[in-house]
């Protein structure tokens, strides 16, 4: 009798327990908007994003800004740099994106990571967020401080942060520009808890073709060159060379010099008063990033004809002055093709970084 009525006790547990389980498995499952909870707690497999470190300046944002203190808002961190072309082509779509959607808690921070030593002067920087016409924060990372937190290799490279100070999204290079405004939106609706519209509106931006862009950017630093100069080849900072272009037999995507030159870490500086470049390239416009403490003026030949009107802010009848260390568009031409690129320089302590095409 013992046995029978302790097999009808554990009958009965088990029923108990499998009505139990029953009950709570087949509980209405009421969906969880963007912002619930479980949304919040899916973030976790995405990492903490790193805070700002080494920060030497700040320009349009108060000085202890940290991502901390933008805690709660989707932020856009940008590593850019001011002279670079593929970074500077993508500014207008984040001033759209933080004039769009900054009143629904978005912001884009920019993180400016020099290249060159002129890149760290906060008067520089300054004047080109002025000149590109930014209202977001942009802190300095002149050190490469955060650049490092964040492993970092590229410029420009997007990292997308949500309210809860975590990576969603990252994007490297130029382009992918709907893809990341539908990533901001979506993150922007998590943090409200409700729905926030695209608005499809475009920034007014350049457009590139890089499938027709046949010359790489070309460096003339001593730290920096990838390949030897056609007719030069300096082997120390401080070395002064004399060149002089050859009349034929020029190789495409190197440049040629013409005059007295001193090779520096990231530049080749003009000694004597005048001198040239030369350079076969295939694109369809070729910026330079130039300078000179004491004002130099470039003019500028396309295929052997002076350029006498082109569609470039910089040099929009061939001539231009350069004196600010930036990025100056020496040729705008109407299409894609290969063309011989002729800068004659008149003024001594010009100093040239770099060749980019678009």
């Amino acid at each position: 009798m013992a046995d029978k009525n302790t097999l009808m006790l554990a009958l009965a547990l088990v029923l108990i327990i499998g009505a139990i389980y029953y009950i709570e498995s087949t509980k209405l499952q009421v969906p969880q908007s963007p912002g619930s909870l479980q949304a919040q707690a899916g973030n976790s497999k995405y990492p903490l994003a790193p805070e700002l470190a080494g920060i030497t300046g700040y320009i349009n944002t108060p000085e202890n800004t940290t991502l901390e203190s933008l805690r709660g808002k989707v932020v856009l961190l940008d590593f850019w740099t001011y002279s670079c072309i593929n970074c500077i082509r993508t500014l207008p779509y984040l001033e759209s994106w933080q004039e769009k959607y900054g009143k629904d808690g978005f912001v884009v921070l920019g993180v400016h990571s020099p290249e060159f030593d002129f890149e760290k002067d906060i008067n520089n920087v300054r004047a080109a967020v002025e000149k590109f016409g930014l209202t977001y924060p942009v802190v300095l990372d002149s050190n490469h401080a955060t650049w490092a937190a964040y492993g970092n290799q590229y410029w420009p490279h997007h990292y997308l942060i949500d309210a809860q100070g975590r990576i969603r999204y990252d994007h490297i290079g130029e382009g992918g520009y709907a893809e990341t405004e539908a990533q901001i939106v979506q993150l922007l609706s998590e943090a409200k808890n409700s729905t926030v519209s695209m608005n499809s509106s475009a920034p007014n931006a350049t457009s590139v073709d890089f499938r027709q862009i046949a010359t790489p950017e070309i460096y003339f630093g001593n730290a920096f060159r990838r390949a030897p100069l056609g007719n030069a080849n300096p082997v120390f900072d401080g070395q002064a060379f004399n060149a002089t272009i050859p009349a034929s037999g020029l190789q495409p995507n190197t440049p040629y010099l013409e005059g007295e030159w001193i090779a520096n870490s990231d530049s080749i500086q003009l000694a004597s008063q005048s001198g040239s470049i030369v350079l076969q390239f295939t694109a369809k416009n070729a910026n330079i990033v130039a300078g000179s403490k004491g004002g130099s003026k470039v003019s500028v030949s396309i295929d052997g004809k002076p350029v006498e009107s082109q569609p470039s802010a910089d040099a929009p009848e061939g001539k231009f002055l350069v004196s600010g260390m930036r990025l100056y568009n020496a040729a705008a031409l109407p299409d894609y093709g290969t063309h011989t690129l002729r800068i004659d320089v008149d003024g001594s302590g010009f100093d040239m970084f770099t060749f980019t095409f678009g």
